[in-house]
């Protein structure tokens, strides 16, 4: 499942993409595209609240 941060950048970028282009038919392509993504990041979690990985759990710092 993607995040929604990655589906938020994803709308942006095309959102940029729409406004950077002359062809009207693109433009308006993109930014409906651009609505769905950002459509299905709304109900998500702000942050990712997947598993941790095991080496990021705390415990002794070694000194070398």
């Amino acid at each position: 499942m993607l995040g929604k941060s990655y589906l938020t950048k994803q709308a942006s970028l095309l959102l940029e993409f729409a406004r950077t282009t002359s062809d009207s038919h693109l433009s308006a392509k993109l930014i409906s595209k651009a609505a769905d993504l950002k459509s299905q990041a709304d109900p998500l979690p702000d942050k990712d609240q997947g598993p941790k990985a095991p080496d990021v759990s705390p415990g002794k710092q070694t000194q070398s």
